[in-house]
């Protein structure tokens, strides 16, 4: 090394300029918060191996092998200038970007000759796939290794060959009878190493060998796959086509949810029972039932409530969801799944007891999810409109970009195909809305998709055989009467409603008049309604109230007597536990809303009743979860970015710090916090005379210590106030917090 260049890590970070130690900040964000006190203790941090595994993560295939050279290298240091004589396959100038990288993140350090810090060589256990060296296996290798090797069985250099590849640990096999396996013939010549009771270890002097001339194995240049094209007008479509069956489907699933909530398992989640009962009224497979009501509850739409929070609910959020116009819909169930922590692919899978995963279960919880789902589609993002990968080549282009997380690729392919059922790209390709999802959050994606999507009509076409066909997306009220008034049929583009006795029944005991219903489908149908319709509407209504429940616990009655005996005679009504009080009233020790169940279940048509005699038309507010922010729960996934003002002021920090450290002049005075000393107010006091820069040692109210450079400017009433160079900005310092004080060179203080 040469006598003018850095010894150490902290010292070669001394001669990197602001605009360095920024980018190294950005780049690493986790050694950023809170601000090291100097360089000292960013080189510190930057020592971390959770830092280290972290910043060695985010490194692609090419990069890694750049750094392999460093670490395989002989001797401590490896000129920079015959790195590439290192790498001869690799061209130049993807070696000199891999060393920026490495020099940028700390993760090599040096000028003329590069150096890797000691604990990255510890964190790349393994560098260019090879095992660690003989004398660390403590194993003694044969001195005419290459004659040694040329002389193995074919079998024994199998082996050899295999751990020689990219990984050099293998399972050490059982022997059979009479006779050795080749790995332990091999190990019992020195040639292996025992690291545990079933594995071996190939020694890296050997591999070299086997390697022959490409000791550091094939380049590992970025693939190039092979596009998939489209026309960015024709996946737009498709994207819209697909935002509205999830939409419509959303809103179908929560519907059944609202008005029979499904129960939450002791484990958590949602049962079988209630999947496959949602399943079978809305006419879908169990899978597309799991997806559905993931993304409702990523997006907040979907929680745990009722009065003992057993039962899951939709959401008060899914009120004011519905309000909205179907872009900003989309947008915030597109969001909810980009920064959800749940893998949906993992519904229905075995876990490690064999039961198969329920949906919404806690074991589909990865805090790597959102990562995951965001660095594949931001490889998606880097191609133009229109262009995209499918799902195998995507994979690969990850495996290059962060070979380090490949184990964490596969649902790749199912967190696509997710994407494509939500609009967000299609066969690999982003959509508008998923590009504006991928750069600027829900608003960008909302106004992407914007206008592609149809505006809500407010009209419906009655048809002859009693359906109700709605010719694009409801507005909002249309929709939520339909939903009384009417069964959903089919949905998607153009969804079929059913109206049958069960709903005019249903919109009755919501309150609804003949009159109201018959005003109803008059004005919201733009074809005539049908006569069957109106006479449907008739009959119902002749029979809606006929028969009166109220509170005793409760009472039954009715004018018609012979009605009375028979619904206290008929067997179906057993469970509402009836007995007669007099002629025309029966009672019950049960609530009336058990009662209406079993009396509307046997197929009579019974209405509530109010003290007063009063037929009760009030329906009851639909039940809601409370509920929760979208993504909230999700936890830190990474640290988080810094802006480009908390990069310079941490910059000016540690710089301060830094002189601080180098340009002490004098011994500090030092004293107990809480205690103020003479001599500390006389430094202090000569400062503020004499306009001296000071190194101030200070406890903050919570309690936190640090060191910084001040330049005082008064001295009065306890307090010391003065300019703080390293935030920038005039600061008031209480005296008895002050722990240490000396004076600086004012030049090296802001130097």
């Amino acid at each position: 090394m040469s006598p003018d260049q850095p010894a150490t890590l902290a010292a070669w970070l001394r001669t990197r300029t602001d605009e360095q130690l920024g980018a190294l900040l950005v780049s690493r964000p986790d050694v950023a918060r809170p601000a090291p006190s100097d360089v000292v203790g960013l080189a510190t941090r930057l020592a971390v191996p959770v830092s280290v595994d972290r910043a060695l993560d985010e490194l692609d295939a090419a990069t890694l092998q750049v750094l392999d050279a460093v670490l395989l290298s002989p001797t401590d240091g490896v000129p920079r200038t015959e790195l590439p004589g290192l790498l001869p396959d690799v061209p130049t100038e993807v070696v000199d970007a891999a060393v920026e990288t490495l020099a940028t993140r700390a993760l090599l350090w040096g000028d003329e000759e590069l150096h890797a810090p000691e604990p990255v060589r510890r964190a790349v256990r393994y560098p260019a796939g090879l095992g660690r060296r003989a004398v660390d296996l403590r194993v003694q290798l044969p001195r005419d290794l290459p004659a040694v090797l040329a002389d193995l069985a074919p079998d024994e250099r199998t082996v050899l060959d295999r751990l020689a590849g990219d990984r050099p640990v293998g399972h050490l096999p059982d022997s059979t009878a009479g006779s050795l396996s080749p790995a332990r013939r091999l190990l019992q010549a020195g040639l292996l190493a025992r690291i545990d009771a079933i594995n071996v270890e190939l020694p890296r002097e050997i591999g070299l060998v086997l390697r022959g001339d490409r000791p550091l194995g094939p380049p590992r240049l970025r693939p190039e796959p092979e596009p998939s094209r489209r026309d960015p007008a024709v996946v737009d479509r498709q994207a819209a086509g697909a935002a509205l069956e999830v939409l419509s489907r959303v809103v179908d699933v929560l519907t059944a949810l609202e008005e029979e909530p499904a129960g939450l398992l002791r484990g958590g989640g949602l049962g079988v029972r209630d999947q496959k009962r949602l399943a079978k009224e809305m006419r879908i497979g169990e899978a597309d039932v799991a997806f559905l009501v993931e993304v409702a509850h990523a997006a907040g739409l979907l929680d745990v409530g009722g009065a003992h929070r057993d039962e899951w609910l939709p959401t008060r959020s899914y009120d004011a969801w519905r309000e909205q116009d179907l872009a900003d819909r989309w947008a915030t169930l597109a969001w909810g799944w980009l920064t959800s922590v749940r893998l949906i692919s993992l519904v229905g899978q075995r876990d490690v007891a064999g039961k198969a995963v329920n949906v919404l279960s806690p074991d589909v919880v990865r805090q790597t999810a959102p990562v995951l789902r965001r660095s594949a589609l931001s490889v998606l993002a880097e191609f133009p409109a229109g262009t995209g990968l499918a799902a195998p080549e995507l994979v690969s282009l990850l495996r290059w970009r962060t070979p380090r997380r490949a184990d964490r690729l596969a649902p790749v392919p199912d967190l696509l195909a997710e994407a494509e059922r939500l609009g967000i790209a299609i066969g690999g390709v982003l959509s508008s809305g998923g590009r504006g999802l991928l750069t600027g959050g829900e608003d960008d994606a909302a106004d992407g998709m914007r206008g592609l999507l149809p505006e809500p009509v407010d009209h419906v076409l009655a048809q002859p055989d009693l359906s109700l066909i709605a010719p694009g997306p409801l507005v909002a009220d249309l929709a939520g009467t339909l939903g009384v008034v009417a069964d959903v049929e089919s949905s998607g583009g153009a969804t079929v409603y059913r109206v049958s006795d069960g709903s005019i029944r249903r919109a009755l005991d919501a309150g609804w008049s003949a009159t109201d219903l018959h005003d109803f489908f008059a004005r919201s149908s733009r074809t005539p309604v049908p006569q069957a319709l109106e006479y449907l509407i008739d009959d119902v209504a002749r029979q809606h109230g006929r028969l009166r429940v109220g509170a005793i616990e409760c009472y039954v009655r009715s004018d018609d007597h012979g009605l009375v005996s028979q619904v206290l005679s008929d067997r179906r009504t057993a469970n509402a536990e009836l007995r007669r009080l007099a002629p025309g009233v029966l009672v019950s020790g049960l609530p009336p809303e058990e009662v209406l169940s079993v009396l509307r279940a046997a197929g009579y048509a019974p209405a509530g009743e109010s003290a007063g005699g009063a037929v009760l038309t009030r329906p009851q507010a639909p039940p809601r979860a409370a509920g929760r922010r979208p993504g909230a729960g999700a936890g830190p996934v990474g640290p988080r970015p810094l802006a480009p003002g908390d990069v310079a002021a941490t910059v000016r920090e540690i710089r301060a710090g830094d002189a601080a450290l180098a340009a002490r002049r004098s011994e500090p005075v030092r004293q107990v916090p809480g205690v103020t000393t003479a001599s500390t107010l006389e430094l202090l006091s000569r400062a503020v005379r004499e306009n001296l820069p000071i190194w101030l040692g200070y406890v903050d109210a919570q309690g936190s210590g640090s060191q910084r450079v001040v330049q005082p400017v008064s001295l009065a009433g306890g307090f010391l106030q003065g300019f703080d160079e390293g935030r920038g900005e005039s600061r008031t310092f209480a005296v008895h917090r002050i722990t240490s004080v000396a004076l600086v060179e004012a030049e090296d203080a802001t130097g």
